[in-house]
């Protein structure tokens, strides 16, 4: 249809469909992302292009504590920043780039964080060639989660994407070379597409040992999980597998073609006989954790997999559809076709109406689900979900986890969630505890507390 014949059409109300669409584009523009919760009292955005006026009298920094006015932008800034409690950034770096950064402008991020991270990987690599391995091994953590930060806002068809993450991967092994607990890099058969896996066993553990498996969700990456939890696992004698399925962002650096699937349990299955034909393994004490849109993933899998033992969701997710249109207002799945958004369309959307970061955004919810329009996503999206009768087929014992700022209905699948399966334990995390946006990204060390100290209990 020619963009004239579209302009003339009207709805039944007489409501011109370009005018219906603008008004679709501006809802969508503004709650099209998973949930980017931003703490109340932000401040102001820092000055751009240039210092802030030096004030007179005492001055002990000229560093200042100062995020983006754009939500989700300053959502990402916190997740950078709580990264630096196990080692995947600093604080001062973290504000020193976001002065640079123009604000809610995805491509002014990758510029700062790419150069960051080049910048820190040289560092780690010169600090390694002159024998200081520590300082080498925390460096390439660091600068790993900063390749990642640019892969995240580098879209998925840009060739940089894949780039990035190789190069977060490439940093992230290069520290683990550097360290004492025991690493691998494993490949699992799924297809003739094997599946990403990390495996990690602390150095001075014999026997067989309690096991989480971690998966996590939409944007996280196998180096982003261990920074979060898996280190914090790891000081608690746990050994790891740190998974990711198609569609997630350490698969598609290897196999862009292939998207999301709400069957996870497939997943599952090869992620647990790999590790069941382990040695090391003891199978009555293998637990599994899933963060974020991994809080479906591995609810899901404990559906159909009793060799799971322990569960926890971080957020239980059991109605992704319902969690998306949330977030938007409305459900896409059931626009006019005549409204609806094609992937061919995305770059030509009117920047008054759809921001480039949800530009974005858009484009990469559609590659990621395998659609070529915004209501074919969302129609797809009703498959991912887990009905009450599965949730009651959970036996193991199960933790869900959710922040009291995630939402409504992210609050009302969490209590559905433990209604559903029999003796689940939960944990609200407050805004008094700086936990309270999703995954805790801000308080990963309290979040890792309340998950860890539960499943030492439950697989004791």
């Amino acid at each position: 249809m020619s963009q004239e014949a579209h302009k003339d059409q009207t709805s039944p109300t007489g409501t011109p469909a370009s005018a219906r669409r603008r008004h679709l584009l501006a809802t969508v523009a503004a709650g099209l992302c998973l949930p980017a919760l931003t703490p109340a009292g932000i401040a102001a955005p820092p000055p751009q292009g240039g210092e802030a006026a030096r004030p007179s009298g005492l001055e002990r920094s000229r560093t200042r504590v100062a995020g983006f006015a754009d939500p989700e932008m300053d959502f990402q800034l916190i997740r950078q920043i709580g990264a630096a409690r196990y080692g995947g950034a600093s604080v001062g770096e973290c504000l020193a780039l976001a002065r640079r950064i123009d604000n809610g402008v995805p491509a002014s991020w990758v510029a700062q964080f790419a150069a960051a991270a080049a910048r820190q990987e040289a560092d780690a690599r010169q600090r390694a060639a002159r024998h200081h391995p520590i300082s080498a091994r925390e460096q390439y953590l660091v600068a790993c989660n900063s390749y990642r930060a640019a892969e995240y806002y580098t879209s998925i068809a840009d060739p940089q994407h894949a780039a990035y993450g190789m190069k977060s991967r490439a940093c992230f092994l290069a520290a683990m070379g550097l360290q004492d607990d025991a690493f691998e890099v494993v490949s699992l058969p799924f297809g003739a597409t094997p599946l990403p896996a990390y495996f990690m066993r602390p150095a001075k553990a014999v026997g067989r040992r309690k096991t989480l498996m971690m998966i996590s969700g939409y944007d996280g990456t196998l180096e982003e999980t261990w920074l979060s939890y898996g280190r914090a696992a790891l000081e608690r004698g746990y050994q790891l597998l740190l998974i990711a399925g198609p569609g997630q962002m350490d698969t598609v650096r290897f196999h862009p073609q292939l998207a999301f699937i709400p069957d996870t349990e497939r997943v599952a299955k090869v992620a647990l006989d790999y590790l069941l034909a382990r040695p090391d393994t003891d199978p009555a004490r293998v637990a599994l954790m899933g963060i974020s849109f991994g809080g479906y993933f591995a609810t899901r899998m404990a559906v159909h997999e009793p060799r799971i033992r322990a569960l926890i969701a971080n957020s239980p997710i059991i109605d992704l559809h319902a969690y998306m249109t949330s977030f938007v207002g409305f459900d896409p799945a059931q626009m006019p076709d005549a409204d609806d958004i094609k992937l061919a369309e995305v770059d030509h959307l009117p920047p008054s109406a759809v921001p480039p970061q949800t530009r974005e955004m858009m484009r990469n919810l559609m590659l990621r689900f395998g659609c070529d329009s915004l209501k074919q996503t969302y129609l797809r999206l009703r498959e991912f979900r887990v009905d009450d009768a599965g949730l009651a087929k959970i036996a193991c014992p199960a933790l869900g986890l959710v922040g009291s700022g995630e939402g409504a209905q992210p609050l009302a699948q969490y209590q559905h969630f433990r209604q559903q399966v029999a003796g689940a334990a939960g944990y609200v995390f407050s805004a008094e505890e700086g936990a309270d946006g999703h995954c805790q990204v801000a308080n990963l060390a309290y979040s890792s507390a309340v998950a860890l100290d539960w499943l030492d209990e439950a697989l004791a």
